[in-house]
């Protein structure tokens, strides 16, 4: 199934009931070349030790099932491989899966591993988490190691989990990062307060977001981002510069898809004017989300600002460039961003509702994203 590129068993001292999770290509593994699922780099050698965040796993009890399918080079947000293959979408199969950690995000939503890990530079675990209903969390920069991750240098890049529910996702959270605190997720947060972003999105997306925050019972209020197109900007031109550094070097080798060589030769333009603007933006639009967060514990607003294209329509060549509109600002930020899945009226596929909280504060989005899947779940088993 190409929600994998490769499966096998991997645990240290794990009973065979133990937990399982599926390890993003970008992710190195001992013994396992990390490919970022490209043909250019297939011959590339096994890596000669895991990831940090890998031997976390491995020592906190944790099954690893495989190695799964992404984007080529993590550089683009359908999730279609034409290499490897496509991962399919659980919700609706004609839908791109997202990227670029489709094929964890499918797995997942496939059931074919109880939880994945995968990477977030401009929305890539956020992204397909919201495209296959299943539950993202982007940490804090810099509070999961990035040791043993492609590309190695970054300063948006995160690792985070995807899971079916927010215990799993505390559970891995706690495995990956020593730092965090689960008594802090898992506490009661009713008493939390809540700023409702007001962005663009489809009305259908806009209702499933407004309803689930009526229905959690938080004390909320509406703001504005007024930087946050700009961030959403700025972000792709850091994006670009770090991944001409880390990639540029495979352009004209005939190895790469023809869609990812165009955009690292477009990278390739990218001026240090362009950088240092974004990096003035960065400033900016970090210091407007922590005045935001000064008078609310979260922000609540979409993951995605319509539903998944079709695959027909992306290999068509309709532009995917808005999906990262309301998620690659909180990279540039570096703040904490999960998505939740929550139901659309009249629909059988979720959209994702996102939560972003402060820098470090981790755990309270964690409770509070535990809190609304509470309530949701309260109320579907009443129907």
């Amino acid at each position: 199934m190409s929600a994998f590129l490769q499966q096998f068993d991997l645990a240290t001292h794990a009973p065979a009931d133990a937990p399982t999770i599926a390890i993003k290509d970008s992710i190195d593994i001992a013994g396992y070349a990390t490919t970022a699922a490209s043909r250019a780099l297939a011959d590339a050698p096994p890596a000669p030790r895991h990831a940090e965040v890998v031997q976390c796993l491995l020592d906190a009890g944790w099954r690893i099932t495989g190695k799964t399918n992404m984007h080529e080079l993590a550089f683009g947000m359908t999730g279609i491989n034409d290499f490897h293959g496509t991962p399919r979408n659980p919700q609706d199969a004609a839908r791109i899966p997202g990227g670029s950690s489709s094929g964890s995000a499918s797995a997942v939503g496939l059931r074919l591993a109880d939880a994945a890990l995968g990477t977030d530079t401009g929305g890539s675990v956020r992204g397909p988490a919201a495209c296959c209903g299943v539950i993202g969390l982007k940490p804090t920069f810099g509070r999961v190691s990035r040791d043993g991750v492609a590309p190695r240098e970054t300063t948006l890049d995160c690792v985070g989990p995807f899971a079916r529910d927010m215990t799993t996702v505390i559970d891995v959270m706690l495995a990956i990062d020593p730092s965090f605190q689960s008594g802090q997720a898992r506490q009661p947060a009713m008493n939390a307060r809540i700023a409702v972003v007001g962005v663009e999105a489809d009305d259908d997306i806009q209702s499933a977001v407004a309803t689930a925050v009526a229905r959690s019972g938080l004390a909320s209020h509406d703001i504005r981002l007024e930087a946050m197109r700009d961030a959403f900007a700025a972000g792709l031109a850091v994006i670009n510069a770090e991944t001409w550094r880390a990639f540029g070097h495979l352009v004209g080798g005939g190895r790469l898809g023809v869609d990812i060589d165009a955009r690292l030769q477009a990278a390739a333009n990218t001026s240090e004017a362009d950088l240092a603007k974004a990096e003035q933006i960065r400033r900016i639009f970090s210091d407007e989300v922590d005045r935001a967060l000064d008078t609310a514990d979260v922000l609540i607003l979409p993951t995605l600002p319509s539903l998944p294209i079709t695959l027909e329509a992306a290999r068509s060549g309709t532009s995917v460039i808005a999906m990262s509109a309301l998620i690659r600002p909180f990279n540039l930020s570096g703040h904490p961003a999960l998505t939740l899945p929550v139901p659309i009226e009249g629909s059988a596929l979720k959209a994702g509702l996102q939560v972003v909280g402060r820098k470090g504060e981790d755990e309270q989005v964690c409770a509070v994203a535990a809190h609304i899947e509470s309530v949701l779940a309260r109320g579907t088993s009443k129907l």
